[in-house]
């Protein structure tokens, strides 16, 4: 067996400083490693030299970077973006060759190809791996775009392998691990760890709420957004005189924004940084998490941990039987309501009278990314 050069090898396909939240996190799980005197790389894809940038920063001495260059972002067609994203499987293998680490740390961007691909490395040089589901693929992709029933059971069936020969599987809720077990049949444990938030300045968390309710984030598929949007339109049309705000792109961006164009209630930002939403966020009583119940299952929103971090109640649009309702009431967060217009148009009119608490909010669980370092460094345990 050849002799592993690195401890532990980190695979997330967007990383620091383009990815400020979990970019971060995970820079930071690798600085944990070489702090404690052992061997780290990251594995990732970038469209700038993330080595140099570390180094202006006087960040990440000894760690190795294997970086690809990416070809495509947000805006990109969705061919162009898959194609980037199935040039990255060949690189991280390879990469994976030439650091040889003892243990492998894989998360689900890119999904189902890049941990199969680790299961297969570990496999042959003898090593162990982490395999990380902060979506469930590829469920939540057929969600989005129906894909044909064979690709689909070959995908299943790829997961399903690296799920039972992974050492640690790690994902959001309580609901997700459930499905990882039932599907997959794996007896590895599983862990269920949040999302990391920015750590939020004094400043930001005490910033005046003047403003209602905010949506930040991606206006994609599942998040709800007709339903949403419907319930603005008719709440205002029937005398409503809150609020809203609107931050992100997605296929909705384009509704968003002809809905801001009818009333003034509404604003619609467009695209705005994570380190900058974080402002706009706090400035409001209520934050908008909208998300299809069966995604809950597969996926939990990224967006809900910044939401507490910045200051604001949730108002979650989706079952009361679902992962996010109760992460929303066991943590006191605010308010779940059901994915109908006329529900979701009665909740706005209950907070405009004020019959619902904005001041009870318990944030103690969030993870700063430091801490999500921590926690994950704890369940590897090198």
């Amino acid at each position: 067996m050849l002799e592993k050069k690195c401890d532990l090898a980190i695979i997330n396909r967007s990383f620091w400083p383009e990815s400020e939240i979990l970019g971060e996190a995970k820079f930071q799980m690798a600085e944990q490693v070489i702090a404690n005197n052992g061997k780290a790389c990251v594995i990732a894809q970038a469209k700038t030299d993330i080595a140099a940038e570390a180094a202006k920063q006087n960040r990440g001495h000894g760690v190795k970077f294997y970086v690809a260059k990416s070809r495509s972002n947000s805006a990109s067609s969705l061919v162009r973006r898959i194609f980037d994203a199935l040039l990255f499987s060949p690189f991280v293998f390879w990469s994976l060759c030439r650091a040889r680490p003892k243990h492998v740390y894989v998360s689900t961007n890119p999904p189902v190809v890049v941990p199969f691909l680790v299961f297969i490395y570990c496999a042959l040089f003898r090593a162990k791996y982490t395999y990380h589901l902060q979506d469930i693929h590829p469920e939540i992709t057929n969600l989005v775009i129906p894909m044909n029933k064979w690709v689909f059971k070959l995908l299943r069936g790829l997961d399903n392998i690296t799920l039972r020969h992974a050492t640690h599987l790690v994902t959001l809720s309580d609901d997700m691990a459930q499905y990882i077990r039932k599907v997959s049949r794996t007896k590895a444990p599983v862990h269920l760890v949040a999302n990391p938030s920015f750590e939020m300045p004094e400043e930001i968390r005490n910033t005046p709420k003047t403003k209602d309710f905010v949506f930040c984030g991606n206006a994609g598929r599942v998040q709800q957004i007709p339903v949403l949007l419907d319930a603005i339109e008719s709440y205002i049309n029937g005398g409503g005189t809150l609020n809203f705000s609107f931050a992100g792109g997605g296929v909705y961006g384009p509704k968003i924004e002809e809905l801001a164009g009818k009333h003034s209630q509404v604003t619609y930002h467009g695209y705005v940084k994570p380190s900058s939403a974080n402002k706009l966020v706090a400035e409001h009583r209520w934050a908008i998490l909208p998300i299809d119940d069966e995604v809950t299952k597969y996926a939990f929103p990224s967006k809900s941990s910044s939401y507490l971090a910045s200051g604001c109640s949730i108002l979650a649009i989706c079952g009361k039987d679902t992962a996010v309702a109760r992460w929303v009431y066991e943590h006191r967060a605010g308010e779940a309501v059901k994915a109908d217009v006329f529900s979701v148009v009665q909740m706005f009119k209950e907070i405009q009278q004020g019959f619902h608490d904005t001041n009870s909010v318990e944030k103690n669980h969030i993870l700063t990314p430091l801490q999500f370092a921590s926690e994950m460094n704890a369940i590897i345990v090198l």
